[in-house]
């Protein structure tokens, strides 16, 4: 059943065995492992189908460093499917070297190993509706995928690993109508959980404030309470969530909530010559049998990463920088021409600051080019726009064998970048984020390290170079700071409250009826975009409730 909070009786009383918070990829995914009990279910979003303004401003908050983080309220969105509703589509496994404690890395480890999640994984495949659990290039079309470099055989990167790619799945669209149809999940919208209220005694959820941007009010007492909020909204609840037993905020006893905020590293830079006939270099996408595209990559290996001391990373072959019109792209300068008609979350990407390139020879280079950027728009309408299953990306040929570098790493976990909360509150009283994100030392150097090492890879080959600028690198990994939606680690898991803010099961430490779901619980965050952990995570934190409510057998005879 689906419903609107405006439907109920002002002051109403909602009562569950399980109450989940948050209509995104995490809060959905638990939700359809519902379906048919066990239990009473309501599922929370703050937002309806359609987005709204007044909704998604509740998002707006502080940042410390704009120049390092986009506004709060970018890259999310308040809505039923959360944020699965503006998301490209990449999915892609965690690394078993993600799960462990490296002496090189502060504050990493998870508190078990990649083969807790291992067998999560292919269902969170089929939800996120990214083809086969498959992510080597060697078997995931028959015959294997074309090199990515035909010949180039790295000592420190693996080219076997791939990415693969959603529809992209909107989870809400996708999956609303099942939720619609059962008869024990009941979703509620409209409704903005302002508080969790912790019984006298402490250690437990007991209610849930709801409000509505109309004045209403309503209250939840679920046996079982998820936070599924997102890895920015998550710690916000929790820290303005006070009563008994949670004076500092509900699970921050050890001032962890809201700490060890990481997102991934990444940037373009570099310029790599390839000495090779041009259909030698395969940088798109193929399609698997089940028409889900991927994609190559290279990916820092695990040796590389001990021996080296840096996180993990993969590069990806990339056109130059389109602000920059010396590519000679016509496709390329009509995007940045075009650039204001862009969502944000691409537009921020053409606007570097102090960078004023020429308009005019962007329009030259659309002049003399016109046939490609015709043929690319066509493209882009046929395979995007109107495709069921888009084309994840743009994806552009520079001329000649000439490309700069795509890179994406890890973040290393550091107690100094968090969120808190602000003095300001928004419309329905709770306090504002402020975002005090940072990068390290450590994760630039991943970065520099990777590019040397691919550098000296191509130098043993002899049939391409790579010209790089270690100072450049690290500027252009920061240029647009902390990458997009991947907010990660806010809410850590941990074996002892005093490393992480919930255990190995996602509870809240010292809260018997309190878990978190979604990426805050990342103790890492790897070098993969995080959604499909996420849902393989809240298919586990599902099995873990269903066995928690099930109704205990009694003895025959």
């Amino acid at each position: 059943m689906i419903l609107d909070i405006e439907s109920l009786e002002d002051g109403a009383t909602l009562e569950a065995d399980l109450c989940i918070l948050g209509g995104g990829a995490a809060g959905i995914t638990l939700a359809l492992q519902f379906l048919r009990g066990p239990g009473r279910v309501i599922l929370v979003e703050s937002g309806r189908r359609a987005p709204h303004p007044e909704s998604q401003a509740l998002y707006e908050g502080e940042v410390a460093d704009p120049a390092l983080h986009p506004p709060v309220h970018a890259y999310r969105a308040r809505r039923f499917g959360g944020s699965t509703t503006l998301w490209g589509g990449r999915c892609v496994p965690l690394d078993p070297i993600d799960f462990t404690t490296r002496p090189w890395i502060p504050h990493s480890g998870w508190p078990f190993g990649v083969e807790e999640l291992a067998s999560w994984y292919p269902a969170a495949n089929a939800l996120c509706e990214a083809g086969e659990f498959d992510y080597s290039a060697a078997i995931a079309v028959p015959g294997g995928m074309r090199p990515m470099i035909a010949g180039f055989a790295p000592r420190d990167f693996s080219e076997d690993g791939i990415e693969r790619f959603s529809t992209p799945t909107d989870f809400a669209g996708r999956y609303a109508h099942r939720l619609a149809a059962s008869e024990s999940v009941r979703v509620v919208l409209g409704a903005n959980c302002t508080g969790l209220e912790t019984a006298p005694e402490g250690g437990r959820v007991a209610a849930l404030r709801l409000r509505t941007l109309s004045g209403r009010g309503a209250t939840i007492r679920a046996a079982r309470v998820v936070v599924a909020l997102g890895g920015l909204e998550t710690p916000r609840l929790l820290l303005a969530s006070r009563g008994p037993g949670a004076e500092a905020g509900v699970g921050n006893g050890q001032d962890l909530v809201g700490r060890y905020y990481m997102s991934h590293i990444a940037g373009t830079s570099g310029r790599l010559h390839l000495a090779v006939p041009r259909d030698a270099v395969n940088a798109g996408y193929e399609v698997a049998e089940d028409g889900t595209y991927i994609r190559r990559r290279l990916h820092l290996t695990q040796e590389a990463q001990e021996r080296e001391g840096v996180g993990n990373a993969v590069i990806r072959l990339h056109f130059p920088r389109i602000p920059d019109p010396s590519h000679g792209s016509g496709v390329l300068s009509g995007l940045y021409l075009a650039r204001h008609l862009l969502p944000y979350e691409y537009r921020k990407r053409l606007e570097t600051p102090g960078d004023r390139p020429s308009v005019l020879r962007h329009l030259r280079n659309v002049v003399a080019d016109p046939l490609s950027a015709t043929g690319f728009a066509w493209t882009m309408l046929r395979k995007r726009r109107l495709a069921a299953r888009k084309f994840p990306s743009v994806i552009v040929r520079p001329p000649g064998n000439v490309f700069s570098l795509d890179f994406h790493g890890e973040q290393e976990p550091n107690p100094e970048s968090r969120v808190t909360l602000a003095d300001a509150t928004d419309p329905l009283g709770v306090p504002r984020l402020r975002v005090d994100w940072r990068a390290t030392a450590g994760d630039i150097r991943t970065a520099q390290v990777s590019f040397r090492l691919l550098a000296e890879d191509l130098a043993l080959w002899g049939r391409g170079s790579l010209s790089y600028d270690p100072e450049e690198v690290g500027a252009d990994m920061l240029r647009d700071g902390a990458y997009g939606g991947h907010h990660i680690g806010t809410a850590r898991m941990g074996a002892t409250p005093a490393t992480g803010v919930v255990d190995p099961e996602c509870r809240v430490h010292g809260m018997a009826n309190l878990w978190v779901a979604g990426s805050a619980v990342f103790p890492t965050s790897g070098q993969a975009n995080p959604t499909l952990t996420v849902v393989a995570l809240a298919l586990r934190l599902a099995a873990h409730l269903k066995r928690e409510m099930q109704p205990c057998a009694v003895p025959v005879g």
